[in-house]
């Protein structure tokens, strides 16, 4: 989950959509909020791209660590989700990178990102779906279709963990958490040109050129 260079292709990723969708160069002259920020890999990416940047998370240690490394770039600071210290409307671009799954109340913490997302601001979220083949943490297949004695059962059988706590939405559980948000999914975009949101570590050209259709 922590290796560097995955976590700044994702970062690059992140960043080729929210300057597509702003229609923007870089990020320069933007407040932008990393939730779940963890090693600060991605939240340093988004300062070199020009943001004003912030990375939140509750592992203190972890923070102490990427404050070590990217403090000059990067204001780090511990905070839960679902009780952002950040003013309303003072944040200009939000990241929730397939951290919904993992805290205990999704809908508070989205109502949050509302609370201090700007008038004009804009959302980004990595979400995956409980109803996705092979889960993508233990990967392991249907791992997130379970009920959660089944799926504690599972991971333990695997050897992979004691206890599964992921718990994903469908794509029905998903809107409805977004149901506050103007939503615009750039999933087919991202697969059908990889090059160009830094996506072929996921798809390649020769994938990408398939009929939409294939998808």
């Amino acid at each position: 989950m922590l290796d560097e260079d995955q976590r700044r292709q994702k970062a690059a990723k992140i960043i080729r959509v929210l300057l597509h969708y702003l229609g923007r160069e870089d990020l320069d002259g933007l407040t932008v909020a990393d939730i779940g920020c963890s090693a600060g890999f991605i939240a340093d990416e988004l300062a070199t791209a020009g943001a004003t940047t912030l990375g939140l998370d509750i592992d203190v240690p972890g923070l102490g660590k990427a404050a070590e490394r990217f403090g000059a770039r990067v204001q780090f600071v511990c905070a839960t989700g679902d009780a952002l210290p950040l003013a309303d409307g003072s944040v200009d671009v939000l990241v929730l990178n397939h951290i919904y799954e993992h805290v205990v109340d999704p809908d508070a913490v989205l109502d949050e990102l509302h609370r201090v997302l700007a008038p004009t601001g804009v959302v980004y979220l990595g979400l995956g779906n409980r109803l996705g083949v092979v889960e993508p943490h233990y990967r392991l297949p249907f791992l997130s279709y379970l009920p959660g004695p089944l799926a504690d059962r599972y991971v333990r059988a695997s050897g992979r963990a004691e206890h599964y706590h992921e718990r994903f939405r469908t794509r029905r559980g998903l809107r409805r958490m977004l149901r506050g948000f103007t939503v615009w999914d750039y999933t087919l975009p991202v697969i059908k040109d990889p090059a160009r949101f830094s996506n072929t570590d996921v798809v390649s050209p020769r994938v990408a050129s398939l009929p939409t259709a294939a998808f």
